[in-house]
């Protein structure tokens, strides 16, 4: 009788730690994260298809977005951080554009979150599915990289900056001059050899390599006033191969 006891008792046991660990595994998929970014906007123009920065097309007189990894359908809100005005919608498509934005939006969004072409700033947040959104002006909607070789340079030794941050959270950081940091290098002939490499094949010269630490040399170009100002220099250098190109504020 023990043992009959003993055996229904482990077997209880049991079942109520599986139950357990079903229930922690619905709460750690609740927990899901979602995505939230800030960075600069493409505002889309049929120009941008025919050069082949964007290799999908969105009709402008609609609320529609494209992102390069949010599956289309994804409820998103974008926010814009000089106003405060923000659009929900849901992703139209998924493409592929300049890794420098963060998404490509319709003419008709730009002009709903009054953004400015020269320098639009903006908040991206995944929206969790029926969550209600409390904000001072919203609108709603449900509508709808590069190809190039790396730059030949040898013994050039670079830290991964992908991981750090690229933008501060502050509004008034918006109106402060931007820097394209290039890489971080432990040695300075690195540094230097890079530069003067990327000098010799774009038509930029403002490129600066600064200690930063010890054994620790940054190479960046700029200050640019804008985003406008940087746009050009951005794609160049993303042309020539360089990808995860990180943004400071001066």
């Amino acid at each position: 009788m023990n043992i009959i006891k003993k055996f229904v008792i482990l077997v209880l046991f049991i079942t109520l730690y599986s139950c357990a660990v079903t229930i922690e595994k619905k709460s750690d998929e609740e927990e899901k994260l979602y995505f939230t970014s800030k960075g600069f906007a493409l505002i889309y123009d049929k120009k941008l298809f025919e050069e082949g920065l964007v290799n999908k097309k969105i009709n402008n007189e609609k609320i529609s977005s494209i992102h390069s990894f949010l599956k289309p359908g994804t409820p998103i809100q974008i926010i814009n951080l000089s106003n405060s005005k923000s659009v929900n919608l849901n992703v139209s498509k998924k493409a592929n554009y300049p890794a420098i934005f963060n998404i490509v939006i319709s003419k008709k969004i730009a002009k709903l979150l009054e953004l400015d072409s020269n320098n639009p700033y903006v908040e991206i947040i995944e929206v969790k599915k029926n969550k209600t959104f409390v904000s001072k002006k919203t609108t709603t909607f449900d509508e709808e990289k590069n190809v190039a070789e790396k730059a030949p340079v040898e013994e050039i030794v670079m830290d991964d900056l992908s991981k750090q941050a690229t933008t501060s959270t502050k509004n008034n950081d918006i109106q402060k001059n931007y820097i394209i940091v290039i890489s971080d290098f432990f040695y300075l002939t690195s540094a230097e050899n890079l530069k003067n490499n990327l000098i010799s094949k774009t038509k930029y010269s403002n490129f600066k390599v600064k200690k930063i630490a010890a054994n620790k040399y940054r190479l960046s170009v700029g200050p640019f006033k804008d985003f406008s100002s940087l746009k050009s220099t951005y794609i160049s250098l993303n042309n020539l191969g360089f990808e995860d190109l990180n943004i400071y504020t001066d």
